[in-house]
C-alpha cells in the first residue's frame, strides 16, 4: 500500500461566510482559524496551506465576555520616543472592528510564512454582506 501525498494542485478551496453578530470573539476566531488552516478537512497536512477562504460579516457586533470590553487593551508603538499608543476593546470596536477579528485570528495561526499565506484568505467586513460576500452566497 502506498500513501497518497497531497500536492498544491489537489487542493479544493471553498468560501465560507460567517456572521459575527452576537458571537464571542475567541470562539469565533478559533472557528475561523480552523477553516483557514484546513484542519476541518480529512486531507489536512501541516506543511501545506489547504485551507478555505473565509468572509466575516458584521464584525462590529462581535462580543467579549466579562469585563474584557473595558479591560482588554490593544497596544501599538509608532517608533518615535513616547509613541506608545493603547486603546481598549470598547473604543477599538467603534473605530476598527475588522482589526479586532484579524488580530485574534492571526494569533491562532502559525507564525511562519504559511500563516501569512493563510491570513490573506480572510476578509472581514464591518457591517452586513458587501460585494464579494454577497456573490459568494
Amino acid at each position: 500500500m502506498s500513501t497518497n501525498v497531497l500536492s498544491a494542485k489537489d487542493i479544493k478551496r471553498e468560501k465560507h461566510i460567517i456572521d459575527a453578530s452576537g458571537k464571542i470573539l475567541g470562539r469565533l476566531a478559533g472557528e475561523i482559524a480552523t477553516l483557514l488552516m484546513g484542519k476541518n478537512k480529512p486531507n489536512f497536512v501541516p506543511y501545506l496551506d489547504n485551507g478555505d477562504f473565509v468572509i466575516v460579516t458584521n464584525a462590529s457586533k462581535v462580543k467579549v465576555t466579562g469585563k474584557k470590553a473595558q479591560d482588554k487593551v490593544y497596544v501599538r508603538h509608532s517608533g518615535y520616543p513616547g509613541g506608545l499608543k493603547s486603546e481598549t476593546f470598547d473604543k477599538m470596536i467603534i473605530r476598527k472592528p475588522e482589526f479586532i477579528i484579524e488580530h485574534a485570528v492571526k494569533g491562532m495561526l502559525p507564525g511562519s510564512k504559511l500563516g501569512k499565506a493563510m491570513i490573506k484568505k480572510l476578509k472581514v467586513f464591518k457591517g452586513p454582506a458587501e460585494g464579494e460576500a454577497r456573490e459568494a452566497k
